[in-house]
This record gives structure tokens, C-alpha cells and sequence, in this order.
């Protein structure tokens, strides 16, 4: 055993001391030598000399996935793109600066990335040293898992042919004459350029701090880069107090390193031992910088401030403070323009304009283009909702299982890799029986990739008599849809508000002849529609300028005569809701259902079989749209009623009024095709368990159970509801998700007690970044467009009480002309003592002025009947209902402050001739008797002379 192991060479104690005294060597010399086991990965010598290759990029979800600082396995540059560097300018500072006189100007770039960095020789000499400790300890069998991996990983590799590395000049620049610096720049750049070469040092972590690049500097949907390093930040700096013992951020403080970033329309840190997001510092109207011990209470201090938060961190020497603050300023003003300046009604968004929308009237069209949506999602999906169920049907009728249910969707998409990030309103559970915590422990185990936080606690808030009510999902932060619509139980419904659902879903294993391939005529649907002003409102957006449809190519098919509507301008509201944009004229809403369907199908009624009833009791008749639009035959209302097989495709159920179309039959797939070889018979039902309601007469109860019946369907008829929603695209849905992640953030800082820290820091997509049209269907428009929100501290932790939403109303309204059409669930206003909500007092202004001026001019206020709580008046009951129909009488007629007792004092029963209010109800037969319910008016919404819409 002895001779064999004399054979096999020294004893690894003698290997191990061989090795130290090369390692101690290795540090005497200057120079990094030329080894086979050294590799590169990004460049050939002949492309790093000056030609760059083509630019891949980093994807988005990399930020989902930060390393520690220290790790050799992250990815910080973009594969086959080589860093360019050229010394710029040297500063001579010989009289504060006797060791390092000398300031180097070093400009880089990567791709389409360029920044700029100042270094001192010492900067370099302390790179070039790291580098040769981290080469000789390689070589050192160390007696660690983690190390032994490291040297595997480096082994194998192709030899670099680049030559070899210069030795970095010895002499200091105390010693350089200045005439030498032209020479001396030279020698650096050549250093760094080569040393760039080789993926060995281009990743180490010493080389990324002195290029001052990080994981997410090369991220092309989050802009350009901007300056970034490693700085000591002082903890606190909210708007409200962080420290549990004192109360004070002043009084209990310390200094953290962390590495801060700067981006185009925000700024962050990170941690550098785990390499997580600390905290994400929006640009606003209110961000600014303070540099110096006077402005920031800290030497060579700069804090940088917006509405939500103080950041202040601390610099070694007052140049470097002032070239902190000076650079974030710089930036900032270069690329944030559009949320530093103050913006139209005092938004935190400016108007876009030429966004691709679309609008959707009741939740059916709605809630299946959000289907088709979140399907189509590859990277992120953010909802926000006052109510959710995770067990509600996107698509109907209910054809292919649980497909297209909430949950399983969500769920499908977590396990794509898609990071899903809900937040839900924390109701006060004795007031409200939403469930909200069944919804969050039901959606968060489904998969890890679903992240859930309820907001506000109410204890110790005092957020008790305010709630989030805003409904919006965003996908990729490129397409966002909101509105009124919430993801819950009774919001799906379509322009038919059918009282009754006692049917149920079966397939024929025939197939169908009516949507068989095979058929020589093109039998699909393309449903659009504008609305009808007798009924409801139908898809209306926020648009000003008078979009009018004009007749042109379908946007889906490509075939000729379908509407298309350009021009116009939106306001659009998150937050406290969303807006969007109408076209056409309010006065004149008619419904349009355009069909492409066999010849058989496309015979036009008898006058006698026109002067029927179908058994239903729905006359068959055509509708045609308005002058200007192409008129286009319709099938009869009783049509529908029988022949349900169209009523299943990729776009959902096709009822009257949803502005969806078929697939062509080559696009199958999607996962519900169109049923070709099933065919449903039969009355199909719509509203599943807790889906059908009536919650006037009974509210929600036992939602852990959603498919069972909380009220007698058979005896009782379900409530309809009337919503608005709008889709937008572009730079207006990334103002959405802004919104979105500035809550989300925020709820997640003051919400760190209850685990939410662990939760991951959201970043705003940049608006230079790249963002694909969605497969629009249907009807759509361009407009401008502009986000308007209603947040204040306890919501969104600003300093500054935005109500763009109230003041865009105000506007409107003062700058109408001819007709204001309101609809929303309430009608609370008039300012008094007690009510701020000054809508009502303009609207009263606007009349009394048309009045005095002798025009005609006329309000429409359409708002349900009842309010929508539990509760029988008649019998003494329903006291909820009592109190909003208390507000809203005394608005509408009761009191010195309403606005028709306003009208009257001036011009008596004339007001009649100015505004109206009105409900909605409809009927149906019930088990052999009639029955009748009110459709409940859930929209927020304002069309004004047909050029401005808000969707709130």
C-alpha cells in the first residue's frame, strides 16, 4: 500500500502547501495568464473589436428569479453580445487628490444598452487584485462541496484564442506626467476590454460592481439603464411609521448596504446576500432629489423622495453624492417625463394616444375575451377585485368541463410558469359576507406560483368605512381590462337578462351541419353591438371626439363589411374604477348583431311569421344598425331560443349583443373549439349554484359550497345585471399594471407582519419596451386614452389625495353642449356639510345655464330601482336599502339641495324638460306564470355629446 501510493505522486498535505506557495506567488504578480480551463462565452476576438453581434435579450420573469450577488451562475449579460468600452475623458484633481489624481470617464455598451461610469486607478488596481485571488483560489482543492463544484464547472471549456492579457500598469497615477494620459487611457481600455473578453472575469462579482451592472441592468422590458451601485440606505422613510417600538423613523434607524438600480420610471435596491428587491420607488408628480448634509440631515447624504416614500442614502465623499443626485435627476427627467409632469385632472398617468379598446356591455363578451386573455398570458396576470370566486364559468354555456373555470385557468397558467398576483378587498366580515380569506386560501393552493393578499386589516386601521372597489386584469401588462365587473357570482349576463335558468347541458353525438367544416357557406358568428337606449347601454368605451363606425375589413376575418372605429379620445379610471370611450351617438343607440350563416338561416322573416310571438314570447324581428353602418341581416330573438349549437364556439356563449366571433374552422386551437361533431339540444343553463341569485331577496351564504343552490330556481326568479367593461392596450395597460404594482408594493410593505415580505417586489414594464397587438375580435377602436384613479394613504400610501376620476366628471360635465347619459348603481351628490361629491352641483349649474341660455340640453340617469342589499321594505325591513334610497331621494327630489328643487326655484316644472331619471325591469314566464324582477344598473358610467365616455 505504501509503494502504491509513493507511485500515485506527494501526500495531499504536501499538494495543498505546493499549491499555497504558487497562490501566494500568483498575488506578487500583475498579470492574469492565459489558461486552457479559461473559457468565453459571450464574444469571438473578432467580433468584441468593434462590431456587435445581434441583440438577444433577458427575459422578463428573470426578476422572479434574482441570484445572490456573489453567485458565478447568474445571468447578467445577453448571450453572444459583447460589452464595448472606450475611455471618454480624464479629470485632473492635483491638489485634493495627491494618490489618484487622476478621474476616468469609462462608456459602455451592450446591445442597445449604453451607460456611463467614473473610476480612480485605485478602482482598477482593486479589481485586478480581486480577480487574482479569485484565479488562484480555483486552484486550490478545498476540502467544500461548493467549491469543488465551482472548479468542476470551469474545466472542459474550449481554450480562448484571443491572446494574451495585458498586465495592468504598475506605475500610479501620482506618477503620470500629463501628457501621458492619452497613453494612459489607452493602456486601461485595453485592460478592460480584454478582461471583458473572458465570461471567467466578465461575471465575476467583483468585475459587475466596478461596470455597475446587476441581473436586471439588461432587461429590455424594463428601458435603458441607468446608473446603479452599491450605497448605505437608511431604514424608515415611509409615510407611515415602520419602527414598532418608538413610532419614529428618526429616533430608531440603521445603515444597510444595499445595490441600487435606476430605471426609466423607477428606481429600486436590492439586497446583495440574497439578491431580492427590497423596495421599488415609483416616479411621480412629488419625486424629487435633495443632495448635502442641509437638505438630507446626513454628510454626503442624498435622498431621493416621491409621494409614498423618503429614501436617503450615504455617499463617502460629497462629490460622489453630488454625482448620485445628479444622475438619478438627470435620468428621471430624460425618460419619466410623462409621470413627473403634472398630467390632465391631476391623474398619475397622461393622456395615450391611438390606444387600441374595446368595450364590452354585460359581463358575457367581458368575461370570455378575459378568458381568451389570461389564456394567451406567458409572463404575468394581475386582478384586483372588491369580490372574486374562483369558481366562476368564463366562458358559457358550460361545454367543456371546468375549462374555462377561474380557478382552473389560473391554475394552468401557474404551472406554464405564469406568476399570478391577486388582491382582494378585506371586507369587514359582520357588514360583508364575501369570504374573501375562503377565496385566498382556495386560489394560493392551487400552486405556488399564486400569490394573494387581502387589504386593509381593519385592526389597527382605521380603513373601516372605505373599500377597494376597483376591477381590473392585466395580462403581461399589455392588455388590461376593468370596469364594474367583478370575477364573482350574478355578474355574468348578456343584452337578453333572462330571468329564469332551470335547463341543463347535454351533448348529441351527431354532428352538427349548421358549423360543419364541410359546409360550402361560412357559417360563423361575428356579433357586435352599439346598444339600445330603450333597453340598456351596449359596449361603450370611454372615446372623445365622435368615433363613428365605418364600414371596412373584418379586423379577424379579414372579410369584407365588418365595422371598424378609429378616431376619438378616452379617459379611462382605475383604482376607484376605470374609464374608457363610447362611439356613436348615446341619442340613438340601436343593437346590431352581425351574422355570416348558411343562406338556409339568412331568409328573412314573413311579415305573418314577423307579427308573431316566439314561445318565448320574444317577437321575431331584424335589426339593423343606425344610418352610416352597414346593415347586415339578423336572426329572430326565437331563433336563439330554440338552436343553442351556436351558442358554444371559442368566443363562448353567443348570445344577443356579444361582440365575439366563431373560430375559422382551421383555428382549433384553442381548448374550446367550435362544436362540429357535438351539438347541444335543449335549454342550456347559464348560472351554476351560487351563480344564480337573487341577493335582494337573499343574500350569499355558505360560498365554501358554490355549486349548490342557494335559492329555489323554480320558484324564484334571478336578478339580471347591466355592467360596462373596456379592454386597452399599449401604454394604457401599463398604466394599469403601474397602478396594479404601486398597490401591491405598498400592500405588501404594510402588510409585513402577516408574511406578505415574502412576497415578491413588482416591477412597472418599461413604456419603450416591446408590446404585441392582442387578437382583437370583434369591434374596437383607437382613442386616447387616460387612466384616472381615486387613492389616497390608506389605500396606496401617497401623501396627496388624487380624485382624477371626480374632477374628470366635473369636467365633462361643465364642457358639455348637448346631452350628459349617466348610469351607476348609486346617485349620491349635491355638497352640503355632509357630502363633498360635487357631480350633482355641476349638473345643476350645466341645466340652469342651458336654461338661461335658451338651448336645448338634456341629462339621462339611468340607476337600478332598488339598491342592491338584502331586505324587504314592504314589510319594514331593509334598512341597508333604506339609507342609499335616503342619498339618493335627496339628490335626485327631496331637500333644499336637490338638484330638482334647485331646477324649480328658477324654472319651475321646466326641469322636466332637462333631465330624467330611470330604472330597468323586464319579465319572463316562470313554471307556467309571470314573473318580474328589476335589472340591477351596476355601471359607472358618463357619455358626454358623444364624445367623451368614463367607465368608472
Amino acid at each position: 500500500m505504501l509503494t502504491q501510493r509513493s507511485r500515485q505522486g506527494p501526500p495531499p498535505l504536501e499538494r495543498l502547501e505546493s499549491v499555497m506557495s504558487q497562490f501566494s506567488d500568483s498575488l506578487d504578480q500583475y498579470d492574469l495568464p492565459d489558461d486552457t480551463d479559461e473559457l468565453d462565452l459571450g464574444c469571438h476576438a473578432d467580433h468584441c473589436d468593434g462590431k456587435q453581434m445581434e441583440s438577444g435579450s433577458i427575459p422578463f420573469p428573470t426578476i422572479y428569479n434574482l441570484l445572490p450577488f456573489k453567485s458565478m451562475d447568474s445571468a447578467v449579460f445577453v448571450e453572444e453580445v459583447p460589452v464595448l468600452v472606450r475611455v471618454t475623458e480624464v479629470e485632473r484633481f492635483t491638489c485634493t487628490r495627491v494618490l489618484n489624481p487622476n478621474l476616468y470617464t469609462i462608456e459602455l455598451s451592450h446591445g442597445e444598452f449604453t451607460w456611463k461610469i467614473k473610476r480612480r486607478f485605485k478602482h482598477f488596481q482593486a479589481l485586478h487584485q480581486e480577480l487574482l485571488k479569485f484565479r488562484a483560489l480555483l486552484k486550490i482543492p478545498l476540502p467544500s462541496r461548493i467549491h469543488l463544484v465551482k472548479r468542476r464547472s470551469f474545466k472542459g471549456h474550449k481554450h480562448f484564442q484571443g491572446g494574451h492579457i495585458p498586465t495592468l500598469p504598475r506605475r500610479p497615477d501620482a506618477l503620470v506626467k500629463e501628457e501621458q494620459l492619452v497613453s494612459r487611457k489607452m493602456q486601461l481600455e485595453d485592460y478592460l476590454r480584454n478582461i471583458l473578453k473572458r465570461s471567467l472575469y466578465r461575471n465575476h462579482p467583483a468585475t459587475l460592481e466596478f461596470l455597475e451592472v446587476s441581473q436586471i441592468s439588461f432587461i429590455q422590458d424594463l428601458g435603458p439603464k441607468g446608473i446603479e451601485g452599491l450605497i448605505l440606505k437608511k431604514s424608515g422613510g415611509n409615510t407611515f411609521p415602520v419602527c414598532y417600538w418608538c413610532g419614529s423613523n428618526s429616533v430608531c434607524y440603521r445603515w444597510s448596504k444595499r445595490w441600487l438600480v435606476v430605471k426609466d420610471s423607477f428606481l429600486l435596491y436590492m439586497r446583495p446576500e440574497d439578491g431580492q428587491v427590497g423596495t421599488v420607488i415609483l416616479y411621480d408628480k412629488g419625486f424629487h432629489i435633495k443632495i448635502g448634509t442641509r437638505e438630507t440631515g446626513v454628510r454626503h447624504g442624498v435622498t431621493i423622495e416621491n409621494l409614498c416614500r423618503a429614501l436617503t442614502i450615504k455617499c463617502s465623499t460629497y462629490r460622489q453624492a453630488r454625482w448620485w443626485g445628479h444622475s438619478i435627476d438627470e435620468f428621471a427627467q430624460r425618460y419619466g417625463q410623462d409621470f413627473l409632469r403634472e398630467n390632465r385632472h391631476g391623474s398619475f398617468a397622461p393622456v395615450r394616444e391611438n390606444t387600441t379598446t374595446q368595450w364590452f356591455v354585460n359581463a358575457a363578451g367581458y368575461f370570455d375575451a378575459i378568458a381568451d386573455a389570461l389564456e394567451g398570458a406567458k409572463e404575468e396576470i394581475f386582478i384586483t377585485a372588491w369580490w372574486l370566486s374562483p369558481e366562476i364559468f368564463l366562458k358559457r354555456p358550460v361545454v367543456d368541463g371546468n375549462s374555462w373555470r377561474l380557478d382552473c385557468v389560473l391554475k394552468r397558467k401557474a404551472e406554464q410558469g405564469v406568476k399570478i398576483c391577486v388582491l382582494l378587498y378585506k371586507e369587514v366580515e359582520v357588514i360583508l359576507g364575501l369570504n374573501s380569506d375562503y377565496t385566498k386560501r382556495t386560489l394560493t393552493g392551487l400552486h405556488s406560483n399564486i400569490r394573494v393578499i387581502r387589504h386593509p386589516d381593519h385592526v389597527p386601521s382605521t380603513a373601516l368605512l372605505w373599500a377597494h372597489h376597483e376591477k381590473t386584469v392585466v395580462v403581461d401588462q399589455s392588455l388590461a381590462f376593468l370596469g364594474g365587473i367583478d370575477l364573482a357570482y350574478g355578474r355574468w349576463d348578456d343584452s337578453q337578462h333572462r330571468l329564469t335558468d332551470v335547463g341543463s347541458v347535454r351533448r348529441s353525438p351527431q354532428p352538427s351541419p349548421a358549423l360543419s367544416p364541410t359546409n360550402a357557406n361560412t357559417n360563423w358568428l361575428s356579433t357586435g353591438t352599439l346598444g339600445d337606449r330603450d333597453e340598456d347601454l351596449r359596449d361603450g368605451l370611454v372615446l372623445v371626439g365622435g368615433a363613428m363606425p365605418t364600414p371596412g375589413p373584418d379586423p379577424w376575418t379579414g372579410e369584407p363589411g365588418a365595422e371598424q372605429e378609429s378616431g376619438g379620445e378616452a379617459s379611462t379610471g382605475a383604482g376607484a374604477g376605470a374609464g374608457g370611450a363610447a362611439g356613436g351617438a348615446a341619442g340613438d343607440w340601436v343593437e346590431e348583431l352581425s351574422l355570416r350563416v348558411p343562406s338556409r338561416l339568412q331568409r328573412v322573416p314573413s311579415e305573418e311569421h314577423s307579427s308573431r310571438s316566439g314561445p318565448e314570447g320574444a317577437e321575431s324581428k331584424l335589426v339593423s344598425v343606425r344610418a352610416g353602418v352597414m346593415s347586415r341581416p339578423v336572426l329572430p330573438r326565437d331563433w336563439y331560443s330554440k338552436s343553442l349549437s351556436l351558442r358554444s364556439s371559442e368566443s363562448g356563449s353567443l348570445g344577443l349583443g356579444l361582440p365575439h366571433s366563431l373560430p375559422l374552422p382551421h383555428e382549433t386551437s384553442s381548448m374550446r373549439s367550435y362544436i362540429s361533431n357535438n351539438e347541444l339540444f335543449g335549454e342550456t343553463r347559464f348560472w351554476h349554484g351560487k351563480d344564480y341569485c337573487n341577493f335582494i331577496l337573499k343574500d350569499w351564504v355558505k360560498l365554501n359550497k358554490p355549486f349548490d343552490d342557494f335559492i329555489d330556481r323554480y320558484k324564484t326568479p334571478r336578478m339580471p345585471w347591466h355592467d360596462i367593461g373596456v379592454a386597452v392596450h399599449g401604454k394604457a395597460a401599463r398604466d394599469i399594471a403601474r397602478h396594479f404594482i404601486q398597490r401591491w408594493n405598498f400592500t405588501k410593505l404594510v402588510k409585513k407582519r402577516s408574511g406578505a415580505t415574502c412576497y415578491p417586489c413588482l416591477m412597472p414594464k418599461s413604456l419603450s419596451g416591446p408590446m404585441e397587438p392582442p387578437p382583437y375580435r370583434g369591434r374596437h377602436t383607437q382613442a386616447s386614452v387616460q387612466v384616472l384613479r381615486s387613492v389616497c394613504q390608506w389605500s396606496i400610501g401617497t401623501k396627496v389625495h388624487e380624485e382624477s376620476i371626480h374632477l374628470a366628471y366635473i369636467s365633462a360635465i361643465q364642457n358639455s353642449k348637448h346631452f350628459i347619459y349617466i348610469e351607476n348603481q348609486f346617485f349620491i351628490s349635491c355638497a352640503d356639510k355632509s357630502i363633498h361629491n360635487s357631480i350633482g352641483d355641476a349638473l345643476t349649474e350645466r341645466i340652469l345655464r342651458a336654461y338661461r341660455e335658451k338651448r336645448r340640453f338634456r341629462v339621462y340617469v339611468v340607476m337600478p330601482l332598488l339598491p342592491g342589499f338584502e331586505g324587504d321594505i314592504s314589510s319594514g325591513g331593509g334598512q341597508a336599502i333604506k339609507a342609499i334610497m335616503y342619498f339618493n331621494y335627496r339628490t335626485m327630489c327631496r331637500g333644499e339641495h336637490s338638484i330638482m328643487e334647485r331646477l324649480k326655484r328658477v324654472m319651475s316644472d321646466c326641469w322636466i324638460n332637462y333631465i330624467s331619471f330611470c330604472g330597468l325591469r323586464t319579465h319572463a314566464d316562470l313554471d307556467g306564470r309571470l314573473v318580474t324582477e328589476l335589472i340591477y344598473v351596476h355601471s359607472k358610467l358618463m357619455i358626454v355629446d358623444d364624445c367623451t365616455v368614463i367607465i368608472v
